[in-house]
């Protein structure tokens, strides 16, 4: 039997304010062609297929498409929810689903019920664990002393394993999971699933079973063999710079024969730019990064008026920019210690030079004075008529 794993889509989510559904549409798309060059009998999503547990109607649309897509390519689907969705929502037409090919687990007592699929060798049992809330979800599965996310992910598979051994040897087993396991490596986009501070799951956790789907975290990493994170299949921040890719999964006779990893299209590359803006501007060696989403980082001693709009007429795609003036001021700047000793206009004049690295003109600075008289007069008649 061969698996493709992937998770992590987060359809609806924009990237520094950028719509990435037309981006999701193409690389999802791409996924059944995967499906149909390499022969896939079941594709895998480990959660977080929305970015929103209430999404728009056009990331269902775009969602909708991808799982068609790859239905009518000829794979098996196998669903669980991540801590974006909402379970409930996902899992709503589950026994409909099932009949067409698309398979959700996404309640806790189907946790122990698998999707049994046979090939040459005999059945296959596929457990989706879904995204469990510590607190919730320790009472929903009876065990009210379990602790933070190992607690109840023990519990979780150690209905999965009873659930095996119950069906007797031969039985290979693969498990989908929405969690943060122990040595893998998080980015920037990942929305934080800690609980008092633990939010990491030993991956022994996960022992015994042929394969370990994961979810959650969006980088490609293996932490076993059989233990692995696909990643989401774009970039959600500019920490994600490797390339995107989904898990092909061989089953044999035996359990587990082979993982080869396959990229993913990338439809708009990532690029970073560090520099004075006129020089971003005018210097042709940045030429080939105007379709890229781009962050840049303005080095000028006093920070350019409309940066980000004078950026944008060579780069249509900048989406994030910082200022960090060259022998900008160091050390951390203590309110107590900036107001000390100084009059309204001076701190305000201050003010002015730590945001943009140059204090008030002189027209800026009547204005200021102009301000505070009338915030003074203001203040003083509201103290007159409280009196």
């Amino acid at each position: 039997m061969r698996l493709l794993h992937t998770s992590d889509w987060h359809v609806g989510r924009t990237f520094h304010g950028a719509d990435l559904l037309a981006d999701q549409d193409t690389v999802l798309s791409h996924l059944a062609e995967v499906v149909e060059r390499l022969s896939v009998d079941v594709v895998l999503v480990a959660g977080d297929v929305y970015d929103r547990a209430v999404p728009s109607a056009e990331a269902v649309r775009v969602a909708t498409a991808a799982l068609r897509g790859l239905r009518e390519a000829g794979a098996q689907l196998v669903i669980t929810p991540g801590n974006h969705d909402s379970a409930a929502r996902l899992g709503a037409f589950a026994d409909f689903a099932e009949a067409g090919g698309l398979h959700l687990r996404t309640t806790i007592d189907s946790i122990d019920r698998p999707v049994l699929l046979e090939d040459e060798h005999g059945p296959v049992a596929l457990y989706g664990i879904p995204y469990l809330e510590p607190d919730p979800a320790r009472i929903a599965l009876g065990v009210p002393e379990a602790r933070g996310h190992t607690g109840v992910l023990t519990e979780a598979m150690r209905r999965v394993k009873a659930d095996l051994v119950a069906r007797g040897s031969g039985v290979r087993s693969v498990v989908l999971a929405h969690a943060f396991v122990t040595g893998g490596v998080g980015s920037e986009s990942e929305r934080t699933i800690a609980v008092g501070g633990v939010e990491q799951v030993p991956g022994s956790v996960f022992d015994d079973v042929d394969y370990v789907a994961l979810g959650h975290l969006h980088g490609p990493q293996r932490l076993a063999d059989h233990l692995r994170y696909s990643g989401s299949p774009l970039a959600y921040s500019f920490s994600e710079a490797a390339r995107k890719s989904v898990w092909i999964v061989d089953l044999d006779g035996h359990g587990l024969a082979e993982v080869d990893r396959v990229e993913l299209p990338v439809p708009r590359r990532l690029a970073t730019v560090r520099g004075r803006l006129d020089d971003l501007l005018e210097d042709p060696a940045h030429d080939d990064l105007r379709e890229c989403y781009l962050s840049a980082t303005l080095t000028d001693p006093v920070r350019p008026v409309d940066g980000m709009r004078r950026l944008r007429a060579r780069f249509p795609h900048a989406v994030h920019l910082d200022w960090e003036p060259e022998g900008g001021a160091g050390g951390e700047l203590r309110y107590s210690e900036a107001i000390k000793g100084r009059t309204d206009l001076e701190i305000a004049e201050n003010f002015l030079a730590d945001c943009r690295g140059a204090g008030p003109g002189e027209r800026e600075r009547r204005l200021l004075v102009a301000a505070l008289e009338s915030a003074g007069r203001a203040n003083a008649g509201l103290g007159e008529a409280v009196r």
